[in-house]
């Protein structure tokens, strides 16, 4: 199961670049890791070794579960460790113009939301939150809306399996489990009625 994913409230960082792609948000070299090492202190490690001041290392940063992109965020390859890296990083919900399609599939197989919204209204996020780092916004997933760090709200759209599965916190364990009667019973049916079918050991 993954972690339930309704209402978040919490701070939001801006990332003001567009074309953000897994490998700077997870260099290669760190996929050799198991998944239970942590992924988080990863995330980013070439810019934020590279630049000073990057948006997550700012103190008002510290804690912050939202992070407001430009557009074509998760661009690239299809690594799955760019989302376990935002995950184990605190990030529940990244907000941009457009994501990259594998990236987006991935985020929601793994409890991380991502809103796409039209581009004047990130590039008013992203000046909001560059003006005044750690600003909070609200994420209600069930109604489908987002409160910025004004009040001020807006509806975003999802496709309603990923919203069910990340309500839920469903993953694709969970998902076949919901079947693991009519398995039984199918694996019943088949050794009573098609015995033949079942390999035998030897």
């Amino acid at each position: 199961m993954a972690t339930p994913f309704t209402v978040l409230t919490a701070a939001a960082v801006a990332l003001d670049r567009a074309n953000v792609d897994t490998d700077q948000i997870i260099p290669a070299r760190f996929l050799k890791q198991p998944r239970g090492v942590g992924y988080g202190q990863f995330l980013f490690h070439d810019l934020r070794a590279g630049e000073d001041g990057f948006p997550l290392d700012a103190p008002a940063a510290a804690g912050a579960a939202i992070l407001v992109a430009a557009r074509n965020f998760g661009c690239g390859s299809s690594r799955e460790g760019a989302v376990y890296a935002l995950v184990d990083g605190g990030i529940r919900c990244v907000i941009a113009p457009s994501f990259g399609d594998i990236f987006a599939s991935n985020a929601a197989k793994n409890g991380l939301l991502t809103i796409a919204l039209e581009e004047a209204r990130i590039a008013a996020l992203l000046a909001r939150l560059t003006a005044m780092p750690g600003s909070t916004m609200t994420v209600d997933l069930p109604a489908q809306r987002l409160t910025d760090p004004d009040g001020a709200t807006c509806d975003f759209a999802i496709d309603p399996f990923r919203k069910r599965c990340m309500v839920e916190g469903l993953d694709d364990v969970a998902l076949t489990l919901e079947y693991a009667a009519a398995i039984a019973a199918y694996d019943r049916r088949i050794a009573t009625e098609e015995g033949w079918r079942i390999p035998q050991p030897g």
